[in-house]
């Protein structure tokens, strides 16, 4: 495949300040990485902790993005895992050390000196990027770009804050129904359970958007569910949720922390974590999320909703992000 010599980006130069467009050079795949022609990039709401500065020591500049589908269009010395053409997803996650104890000790999402697509090496908010493919996954065929990209943070995340709600969690409560609630819904759904939807107070139509992707009900924030519940996630990165997750779920529960960032948890009372509740963040990702959750994504037909930008228009799709404006999750395709 031919390659250009430059291509298009969005970078951020500072916090608090608007993506600037670009003319970059095509970056060269190093030992081990593959060169990706950029099909389509999810706007995640870490790319808005990024550009808003609630993220510590970003590399900038940076060009953002993190749910990349991308098309092999070159490789770099000793790279054998995809062919050229090939499609592939590129996560949040891009490297680690496997040296530090947490990688040795099997907990790669922890490694002390890791790499993140958008925050410490450039992301998918351009034409073309570079990734280790080590941490690239092959997609299922069932999902196009656009659709598949939300799976590759959303889903992902979303997919390890479920998972540590455990088996056993029949009734699950979901705060803030955005894109990964909109997937995981679906995963719980499929595995027969009742999931609960908890959106901002009013906001009937993010309630009927949760019921349409497998929410058995749909309320407010603060509203407490018809049942008490099993498990509970909290998307919405907002701190005063937790202790109302914690208020509805039964004893021995737990409450999930899915974000990368929240605002800061307010004081509750002891009762709300009594009688062997847990609260719990989760951070990162591993290779093993991905491997397990995009063939029960095919499985269970999960449907992604989407809305579709170009690449140019980054800055507006992370303000309809920033303003709830959004219904699943905004997409941007390069030209």
């Amino acid at each position: 495949m031919t390659v250009p010599a430059v291509m298009s980006a969005m970078v951020l130069d500072a916090p608090h300040q608007a993506l600037a467009e670009r003319q970059l050079p095509v970056p060269r795949p190093g030992p081990g990485e593959v060169l990706l022609r950029v099909r389509a990039c999810g706007v995640c709401r870490t790319d808005l902790h990024l550009v808003d500065g609630e993220l510590p020591e970003p590399r900038l500049p940076i060009i953002p993005g993190h749910e990349i589908v991308g098309q092999v269009v070159a490789t770099g010395s000793g790279a054998g895992r995809f062919a050229p053409g090939q499609r592939v997803g590129v996560p949040w996650l891009g490297w680690t050390c496997g040296e530090c104890e947490p990688c040795r000790s099997g907990r790669e999402n922890l490694c002390r000196r890791p790499r993140f697509h958008g925050y410490t090496v450039n992301g998918g908010y351009a034409q073309y990027v570079c990734a280790d493919e080590r941490y690239c996954f092959p997609l299922p065929e069932t999902f196009d770009d656009a659709h598949a990209a939300p799976l590759l943070c959303a889903g992902l995340i979303g997919y390890r804050s479920y998972r540590f709600c455990g088996d056993g969690a029949r009734h699950l409560g979901i705060y803030g129904f955005g894109a990964a609630a909109h997937i995981i819904a679906q995963i719980a759904a499929f595995e027969g359970k009742n999931v609960y939807a908890f959106t901002r107070p009013g906001d009937l139509a993010a309630q009927e958007f949760a019921r349409r992707h497998g929410a058995s009900w749909a309320g407010g924030s603060s509203d407490l569910p018809p049942t008490a519940l099993d498990a509970a996630i909290v998307f919405a990165p907002a701190g005063e949720l937790v202790p109302a997750a914690l208020a509805a779920v039964k004893p021995g529960g737990v409450v999930v922390c899915g974000g990368i960032h929240m605002s800061d948890i307010p004081s509750f009372p002891y009762r709300l974590l009594w009688e062997e509740r847990t609260v719990r963040s989760v951070a990162n990702l591993e290779r093993r999320d991905g491997e397990e959750f995009l063939p029960l994504a095919h499985r269970a037909a999960v449907r992604t909703e989407v809305e579709l930008f170009p690449l140019t228009a980054a800055n507006e799709a992370l303000e309809r992000l920033r303003a709830g404006r959004l219904s699943g999750a905004a997409v941007l395709v390069p030209g």
